[in-house]
């Protein structure tokens, strides 16, 4: 490290002393940090010792600031640019294959050559703030020569940071006029938009800075309207997200509205940094206090000065930019950034589907009973004609369509017929549960017992519902299939299926000497994929009006009349999530058992309902000749299978809903005790509901769960 001071050329504006310089501060180990920390100090006691080089090591630093531009690296760095989701995607992926050409007259540039290692980053936070505000010090006072010139580093970068405000200003503004934002917030044409006004506010506050740099006054205007102003912005950014849980959303909004927050909340830390009155209230996103306290702990206690959170400030703006810069490449970001904003408003439709999948009382259960034995006939019916359609001997993929075919048009009746197959329920009821602790979660730690409480309630209500669902699925799918199996023998005169094509579809369904657990894994994940479908076309039909686009289409409103055509309209906006996700739910049941035969893997799938009528249909094709220790196991088998296609596609989708809306549930074993308590005090209500007559009003926070 002695040895690169000594070389320092304080005129020289090449990047490689400095680039020296940080690889002797890099641990070679990226975990170590104490060394990193132990290495910033040595070379703050280097610069003290030796004021020539610290001077050197200044004027160094200033030439590097002078020679280069500053503006894209406080402006773009740590914000979606404006290409788009996908073209931003795609240029990430590009990016990280093969890098771009760099141009070192831009300073952001310039940092791929100093932080050339990703995780940078990390040693650099690792460093304590009083560290590093101690080795700027004493850069900073090293004591000038005699014919030294005046230091611009200051002037520089104080310039770089005002035209990087300039710039989000105008980006902020473009961003907030784009016809997607009107469309989604109507009310910004009818008022003055924030998002314009903060343009005019940022520019009239500039002017006032550069008369004070000039000279021609000694006082201007602090930046609190311009702040006023970015907080109306935001509020538009907010209400946006908070309408698109009704509306619906896009890919393109949900960019949007994250670059438009990422803008925003970076002038607002280059104001703070630029500000000279000393009035402005620290960033929100920045614990500028914290990092002060930690930069001070030399000092005795009492308050901190302004001036000392905004160096503290400074340096956590440094640390932001640098993990930025390391992680510009990244697609895991951007997809965090996008993609749990979007996830939330599918799961959030998800949720209020799941509304309908939670029975409270015994008449609403015997409800959901019906409706379960209703798609149960349909299923039962299913089963035989895949049968069916096995017998043709057709080519793979043209076997794959038709099965696909016979699930999808089967599932899509189930739905039009508003019936209910029970392991479709958990993808829509977690989205509802997580929405239930988005809520809870919100009422602060004096409620805690009441969340759990109240969480216990509403899962006693899920679970209760689901068994419901399985038992009516069940009660109806094997009878049907039993009944078409033998009126098939009775008709014709021989059995649906041989005797060995009937041991294959009970041993089909063996707990262990099978993969029927691992193809049940496969169902719950498509069942889980089909929920997110169902959540994406419902968003998808609120966001673009669906209705009326339909009503718009002059030969339906001939073909159906008027009335008609409206109620098509509102049905298919209304059912449009429903339908796909049963379109997409069949056509992945179909296909994956191809997909496995194709590329020679054990691919296949294992429903409960059609194991069930598969069991079914082999009993009669044995002439009723299973011995019971088969049907045990037979019977255990369909039990798991249904097991593990509830609890995959349950866990996945409470997973996604959770993720997607930044809530973690850490009192899982209080949970179990209030349910264990639920348990022992009312079985029999746990398990079928209380009485209708019992009906009793909850309390005001338990409402939301209904």
């Amino acid at each position: 490290m002695l040895a690169i001071l000594e070389r320092l050329d304080p005129h020289s504006d090449q990047i490689d002393l400095l680039v020296d310089l940080v690889d002797k501060l890099r641990p070679h180990n990226p975990r170590n940090y104490d060394y990193a920390r132990a290495q910033v100090r040595t070379l703050t006691q280097l610069l003290r010792g030796n004021g020539e080089q610290a001077w050197a090591l200044r004027c160094y630093i200033t030439t590097l600031l002078e020679t280069r531009r500053h503006t894209s690296l406080y402006s773009d760095v740590g914000i979606l640019s404006n290409d788009g989701f996908f073209t931003e995607l795609k240029k990430r992926i590009a990016y990280r294959i093969l890098p771009p050409a760099l141009d070192e007259k831009y300073l952001s540039d310039t940092l791929d050559r100093v932080l050339c290692r990703e995780d940078d980053y990390k040693w650099i936070r690792a460093v304590p703030t009083a560290d590093w505000l101690e080795l700027f010090d004493v850069i900073a006072e090293a004591p000038p020569p005699g014919d030294a010139k005046p230091d611009r580093a200051r002037q520089v970068t104080l310039r770089g940071l005002l035209d990087a405000v300039r710039t989000l200003s105008c980006r902020i503004c473009a961003l907030g006029l784009e016809p997607r934002l009107i469309h989604a917030h109507m009310e910004i044409e009818e008022v003055d938009s924030p998002f314009l006004m903060q343009n005019i506010e940022t520019n009239h506050y500039l002017d006032g800075y550069a008369r004070l740099m000039a000279g021609d006054a000694t006082v201007m205007e602090d930046a609190r309207h311009l702040l006023v102003m970015l907080d109306q912005c935001e509020d538009v950014v907010l209400k946006i997200r908070r309408s698109a849980m009704a509306s619906g959303t896009t890919v393109a909004l949900t960019y949007l509205l994250v670059a438009l927050t990422q803008s925003i909340d970076r002038m607002r830390k280059l104001l703070y940094l630029v500000d000279t009155s000393g009035a402005l209230p620290p960033p929100p996103t920045v614990d500028v206090e914290a990092l002060a306290r930690e930069a001070a702990l030399s000092a005795s206690g009492g308050p901190v000065a302004p001036v000392s959170q905004r160096r503290a400030a400074a340096v956590a703006m440094a640390e932001e930019l640098a993990e930025a810069h390391n992680t510009k490449y990244r697609v895991r970001g951007l997809l965090r950034d996008n993609v749990d904003l979007l996830a939330r408003n599918v799961t959030e439709n998800a949720s209020r589907t799941g509304e309908h999948y939670v029975a409270e009382r015994r008449t609403e259960l015997r409800g959901m009973f019906r409706q379960a034995a209703g798609a149960g006939l349909i299923v039962g019916c299913m089963a035989i004609i895949k049968i069916l359609i096995s017998y043709q001997h057709r080519a793979p993929l043209i076997e794959a369509l038709l099965y696909s075919v016979n699930y999808a048009f089967g599932f899509m009746l189930v739905h039009v017929l508003h019936f209910t197959i029970a392991t479709k329920q958990p993808a829509m009821t977690a989205a509802r549960i997580a929405a239930a602790l988005h809520e809870t979660a919100q009422h602060g730690s004096a409620r805690r017992q009441v969340d759990v409480e109240s969480m216990a309630s509403l899962v006693t209500k899920v679970f209760r519902t689901q068994i419901v669902a399985v038992l009516g699925n069940l009660v109806t799918t094997i009878p049907t299939a039993f009944a078409l199996a033998y009126g098939w023998w009775y008709v014709f005169g021989q059995h649906l299926v041989s005797p060995e094509k009937a041991h294959h579809l009970i041993d089909d369904s063996h707990p262990w000497q099978s993969l029927a657990l691992l193809h049940a894994a496969i169902a719950g994940v498509w069942l889980f994929v089909s929920g997110l479908v169902s959540g994406y076309y419902d968003n998808k039909a609120l966001y673009t009006r669906m209705s009326q686009r339909v009503q718009q289409l002059r030969w339906l409103r001939r073909l159906l009349g008027q009335d008609r055509s409206l109620r098509f309209s509102r049905y298919l906006e209304d059912n449009l999530g429903g339908l796909m996700g049963n379109l997409v739910f069949g056509v992945l049941m179909g296909v994956t058992a191809t997909v496995g035969f194709l590329l020679g893997l054990p691919l296949d799938i294992r429903h409960v309902t059609f194991s069930s009528a598969n069991f079914a249909i082999g009993f009669v094709g044995l002439d009723q000749q299973v011995d019971l220790h088969q049907v045990a196991i037979t019977v255990l088998g369909i039990a798991l299978i249904g097991l593990v296609n509830l609890t995959v596609s349950f866990g996945l989708a409470l997973w996604v809903a959770l993720r997607a809306r930044k809530v973690r549930f850490h009192h899982g074993i209080r949970l179990l005790r209030a349910l264990g308590r639920r348990v022992r005090t009312a079985p029999l209500d746990f398990f079928i509901g209380p009485r209708d007559a019992d009906s009793i009003p909850e309390p005001a926070h338990h409402r939301g769960f209904k």
